[in-house]
C-alpha cells in the first residue's frame, strides 16, 4: 500500500517552503493564496522551482490558485482532488507589517509592530473586517474565518469526497502549522491561545472521522539567514541556551527551572488557560530553534501515514521525523541558507 499522499493543498502565504519540500518528494502541490502567484523573494525574484521541478522523470509543478483562505468555499472544489491539506495561515502580531520587517531585516519597523507605535496602532484607522472581526487579528487568522476559519477549512476538507487519487485505506491528513509557547509575554497571549483553540476544535472533529487524521506542527523560533535575517542572531543565542540547559545536571538549578518555579506561584497562570508567561520564557530557553527547511521537511514527513504521526508534533518529534538523533551535535543545526 502506498502510504504517501500523491497531491496536497497548501493554504496560506503561498506556503512556499512546504511546496518546495513536497515537490522534492514527488508530491503534486496546489497552493491557495490571496495573490494566486508564485512565491517571490524580498528582492522580487521567483526561484526556478516555483515554475517546475524535474523529479524521477516526471514534470511536477505548483498549481498556484487564487483564493480567500478565510472563506474555504472559494476553493472547496479542490478538496476532492487532494490526499492531504497543509494549513500555514496565521499571524504572530496583529500588525501584519512585522512579516515584511522580518523578511527585510528592518529592525525599527519590527519594533514598531512589536510595541504598537506604527500606523496600524491607530484605533481610528479603518481596517478590513470579516463578519465584524478584523481580518488581520489573531481570531481571524489563527482561529476564526468569520466562524473559526481554520476549523471551517478542515470541516470542508472532511466533508469532501476523495476522487480516488490516493489509497482509500489511508487516512487523509490535515496538517496545521501551530507553534510552541515560547513568545509570551513579548507577543500577546492571544497568539498562542487561538492556536491552541484551533487545535482543540480540529481534534474534536477528527475524533468522529477515523478516515482523517489531524497533525499539529509546533515549531519553536523559525529562522533563516536570508528570508528572515532578524531571526538568525536570536536563534544563535537560543540554540546556545538550549545546549547549555541540556548539559547542566538535573540536580543543579538553571534559569529555566527557576523561572518555572516562580511561575508555579503566579496567580495569573490559569486565567487564560495557559501556564505562566514565565513558563513560556523557560520554554524559549530550552527548546532549540528550527530552520524553515526543517519545518517543511517535518510537515512533508508527517503527510506519510507510515510515520504514524497524529496529534501534536513538537520540536523534538520534528527532529526525529527528519532523521535527527537525540545525541546529534546541536551546533550543526544553525545552517544558514536555502539551497
Amino acid at each position: 500500500m502506498n502510504t504517501t499522499v500523491k497531491k496536497i493543498l497548501v493554504i496560506g502565504g503561498n506556503g512556499f517552503i512546504v511546496c518546495r519540500a513536497a515537490l522534492l518528494k514527488g508530491i503534486e502541490v496546489t497552493s491557495i493564496s490571496s495573490s494566486g502567484k508564485p512565491y517571490r523573494t524580498p528582492k522580487g525574484h521567483s526561484p526556478a522551482w516555483t515554475t517546475k521541478v524535474i523529479e524521477e522523470a516526471y514534470l511536477l509543478h505548483v498549481d498556484w490558485q487564487k483564493g480567500d483562505a478565510l472563506n474555504p468555499t472559494t476553493f472547496a472544489h479542490l478538496f476532492p482532488e487532494v490526499g492531504g491539506v497543509v494549513h500555514t495561515l496565521g499571524t504572530l502580531l496583529e500588525d501584519g507589517a512585522y512579516k515584511e520587517a522580518i523578511r527585510t531585516g528592518d529592525v525599527p519597523a519590527f519594533l514598531k509592530s512589536l510595541i504598537g507605535i506604527g500606523k496600524d496602532s491607530n484605533p481610528l484607522r479603518k481596517r478590513g473586517t470579516n463578519n465584524g472581526v478584523e481580518r488581520g487579528s489573531y481570531e481571524t487568522l489563527n482561529r476564526d474565518s468569520g466562524m473559526w476559519p481554520t476549523v471551517r477549512v478542515c470541516e470542508e476538507f472532511i466533508n469532501s469526497s476523495p476522487n480516488g487519487t490516493d489509497s482509500p485505506d489511508v487516512p487523509r491528513p490535515f496538517v496545521y502549522l501551530s507553534a510552541e509557547d515560547i513568545f509570551r509575554p513579548v507577543i500577546p497571549a492571544g497568539y498562542i491561545q487561538t492556536k491552541r483553540e484551533a487545535e482543540r476544535r480540529i481534534e474534536e472533529m477528527m475524533a468522529h472521522h477515523p478516515s482523517y487524521r489531524g497533525v499539529y506542527i509546533r515549531p519553536s523560533l523559525v529562522y533563516h539567514a536570508h528570508l528572515r535575517p532578524l531571526t538568525t542572531p536570536i536563534a544563535t543565542l537560543l540554540d546556545l541556551s538550549a545546549v547549555i540547559h541540556k548539559k547542566v545536571p538535573r540536580t543543579l538549578p538553571t534559569p529555566s527551572s527557576i523561572l518555572r518555579s516562580i511561575g508555579q506561584t503566579s496567580t495569573s497562570a490559569s486565567e487564560s488557560g495557559l501556564s505562566s508567561p514565565l513558563d513560556s520564557i523557560a520554554n524559549a530557553l530550552t527548546l532549540p530553534p528550527i530552520h524553515v527547511d526543517q519545518v517543511a521537511a517535518a510537515v512533508v514527513a508527517a503527510l506519510d501515514s507510515s510515520s504514524g504521526v497524529q496529534g501534536v508534533v513538537g520540536v523534538h518529534r520534528m527532529r526525529e521525523l527528519i532523521g535527527w538523533k537525540a545525541d546529534d551535535d546541536k551546533t550543526e543545526e544553525l545552517h544558514s541558507a536555502i539551497s
